[in-house]
């Protein structure tokens, strides 16, 4: 379905809400489309807003099968995803309930719902009579905003902590910075943040971060042009540490766009003989060249299929292998909260195939003596401590060097759950091959 005729704040974030709900489209892709029709202080609306819809639609379509008698079929079926931007408006935002149905009902005529804006309009008044924004369910499925198969995915593997881990993934993320010290010191940048009157803190467990407490478009921050750092979460930051390339070493990074880990290796050991950017691909290599263009940073960049080395490698084995495989993204639902709609059961069974077809691959790549460092942004241990538990059991010359003190052949690597130390949900293990 295209974008509305013309420009409306909340018919394009319908649109948004409609695209992925009913289509199965990334909110990314969308959003960029529907903001660029808007200023900068309505893109960052709309993004809330539609954000907050996907946080919470079990509870949104509740109130819309109450109060709706049909469902809308065909092209008036968007209508629906305007109400539920309606109801969230109402029940969640700080916006009036004045001009969450005004400016609701006449979205309805962009929308080609010319004839039922009266309808519209009775169903949003009805919510706002019947009180229905203090009337949630008790239901923890429902109030966790998660689809049902993934609760109780994260309840059966993490039944002492699911509480936290609901919260967390629909709390808003913090934004982390880590400064490229190949062009600032992280002191120079910390005083150019204070000079600027942006507040911040600091991690003890990462020497490079910079936790922003005010939010702020990215590149509107000192040094932005200059290359002075990239955003990427605490989580994601230890990849470059625990792989630790020396100097000298041949090193890939696989499945590297849109480039994060791949400039942290480079600004860690900026003598490395070669890194290898391999990605499958072509348009999100594209940031990763961008990326690397404004950080002032270089590495060979591949657009290849990771599980086919017939077709990009040239023999030489790798020293160092970082694998930031395919995954379900459950850990980073709080940053992309449609990911809980985009992604289905089956989909984690083909993820699965597909990260054990890379390592598989990948591992007669890498020298004796050498280290692959797994990692994925998934919180599910099929994905995550099976996989790698069932990749040592397969490869005899492959052992465990734990990046935690918990570690065991039988639980793998470190699982970081949403919120720990403000970070994203990740997973880390570190491999060795046998001399």
């Amino acid at each position: 379905m295209k974008l509305p005729p013309y420009a409306n704040l909340r018919a394009d974030t319908a649109w948004v809400i409609y695209s992925v709900l009913e289509l199965g489209k990334s909110s990314r892709d969308c959003l960029a489309k529907a903001q660029a029709r808007h200023s900068k202080q309505d893109s960052a609306w709309l993004q809330e807003m539609a954000m907050g819809v996907f946080r919470h639609v079990p509870q949104l379509q509740i109130w819309l099968r109450q109060l709706l008698d049909q469902p809308l079929k065909g092209n008036k079926k968007i209508l629906e995803h305007l109400l539920l931007l309606g109801f969230y408006q109402q029940a969640y935002s700080r916006v009036s309930d004045h001009a969450a149905v005004s400016a609701t009902v006449d979205a309805a005529e962009v929308l080609g719902g010319m004839r039922l804006k009266g309808l519209i309009n009775a169903v949003l008044r009805n919510f706002q009579r019947q009180g229905l924004a203090e009337q949630t369910s008790s239901d923890p499925i429902v109030a966790s905003g998660l689809p049902k198969w993934i609760y109780k995915r994260i309840a059966a593997a993490y039944p002492d902590q699911l509480t936290d881990i609901v919260d967390a993934m629909n709390k808003p993320a913090p934004v982390w910075l880590r400064v490229n010290t190949r062009q600032c010191s992280h002191e120079k940048y910390c005083k150019a943040l204070t000079d600027a009157g942006i507040h911040f803190e600091l991690s003890e467990q990462h020497p490079d971060a910079v936790i922003l407490l005010d939010r702020l478009p990215i590149t509107t921050l000192p040094g932005y042009p200059q290359g002075w750092f990239s955003v990427q979460d605490g989580a994601a930051q230890l990849a470059a540490p625990l792989l630790a390339p020396e100097a000298n070493e041949r090193v890939l990074d696989c499945c590297a766009a849109p480039g994060g880990k791949t400039a942290h290796l480079l600004e860690k050991q900026p003598a490395m003989a070669t890194c290898i950017a391999l990605d499958s691909e072509s348009l999100r290599l594209e940031r990763l060249n961008e990326n690397l263009d404004r950080l002032q940073l270089e590495a060979e960049v591949i657009c290849a299929d990771a599980s086919d080395p017939d077709s990009w490698w040239d023999g030489n084995q790798f020293d160092r292998i970082l694998l930031d495989a395919p995954c379900s993204a459950t850990g980073v639902i709080r940053r992309h909260p449609d990911i809980r709609w985009l992604r289905k059961p089956a989909d984690i069974e083909a993820l699965q195939a597909l990260q054990q077809r890379i390592l598989d691959a990948l591992w007669p790549t890498l020298k004796p003596g050498g280290t692959l460092l797994y990692a994925t942004c998934s919180i599910l241990p099929d994905e995550n401590s099976a996989q790698i538990q069932q990749f040592l059991a397969r490869q005899q010359d492959a052992t465990l060097a734990p990046v935690s003190d918990s570690e065991t052949n039988d639980q793998p690597g470190r699982q970081i759950l949403p919120g720990e130390q403000q970070m994203d949900g990740f997973y880390y293990a570190r491999l060795l091959k046998s001399v």
